[in-house]
């Protein structure tokens, strides 16, 4: 394989029927762009043991597709012994992710997010020298298609809302399952996340705003997909608890040393503006 360009994890929880014919998508895709060279790291979460092996038996095809087609992309299977929950699992992931890699990303494995539209967000963050952080973002904007239930958008602006509140990230969609961050500043930052289950996008954003990373926040096509693991009346609530929990240990979390090279005077660009105008750094002031 040539060097590892992004590192994805795809954190799985009992998926083993669905998930097998998107990482096949995403194989095939793979195998039509060979830049960036990706490393899928798919991260079983402590499923069952039917879904654990069907889910290890499509991690064995993909890779078998991706050596017969001679791609520079390949697939690795990690898992937990029991469910710890989705950071946990990226968190998993990115511990076993190639020393080279220059970007670490995750990309949730339910299908919301095609392998068409994951491809493009890689071959941008691979070409750009300007961003520590690119974002797939469910906001409807001229030329992309976002299929979500009102209820699920409804109940996305009111944590987006909370959340920006207590943060100042200025992210209008933190929870939306795909992102990427430069790897040189991820790695310096991994020891000090501890976010087990969905909290950990917003975890990594503060620790990144503290950072002053440059952000790019991207307009994507997402879908939504039936089979969420969230309890629509229980886990919005442990999830705005959570938000007072994380504030108050980030607020008592001692800065981490920032290497030379992340950071810096570029900027990124915001999605609220035009394409050829650049925005400002997500930055540790309001």
């Amino acid at each position: 394989m040539d060097t590892v360009v992004v590192s994805v994890v795809l954190p799985a929880y009992n998926e083993g029927e669905r998930f097998p014919p998107y990482l096949g998508q995403l194989v095939q895709e793979g195998i039509k762009h060979p830049f960036p060279a990706v490393e899928f790291i798919v991260s079983d979460d402590g499923s069952t043991s039917e879904h654990a092996h069907q889910t290890r038996a499509g991690v064995a095809t993909a890779q078998a597709m991706l050596s017969r087609a001679g791609s520079v992309h390949r697939v690795a299977y990690v898992a937990a012994e029991r469910n710890a929950g989705k950071g946990s699992a990226i968190r998993r992931g990115w511990s076993h992710v190639s020393p080279e890699s220059t970007w670490l990303a995750f990309l949730d494995a339910d299908g919301s997010v095609g392998a068409k539209e994951f491809f493009r967000l890689a071959a941008l963050v691979a070409a750009s020298s300007e961003v520590d952080v690119v974002a797939g973002s469910r906001i409807l904007m001229a030329g992309r298609r976002v299929t979500r239930s009102l209820f699920r958008h409804l109940q996305g602006r009111l944590f987006a809302a909370i959340t920006d509140l207590q943060f100042q990230l200025r992210f209008y969609d933190t929870q939306c399952g795909v992102k990427f961050f430069r790897a040189s500043l991820l790695r310096l930052l991994l020891p000090a996340l501890r976010e087990d289950r969905w909290l950990l996008d917003v975890e990594l954003l503060a620790l990144m705003k503290r950072r002053n990373a440059r952000v790019l926040e991207v307009p994507i096509d997402w879908a939504e997909v039936g089979g969420s693991k969230l309890t629509p009346s229980l886990d919005p609530l442990r999830m705005l608890w959570g938000l007072t929990r994380l504030k108050k240990r980030l607020e008592r979390l001692a800065d981490v040393p920032l290497a030379p090279e992340a950071g810096g005077g570029a900027v990124s660009r915001s999605l609220w503006e035009q394409p050829r105008r650049s925005a400002s750094t997500l930055s540790s002031t309001p």
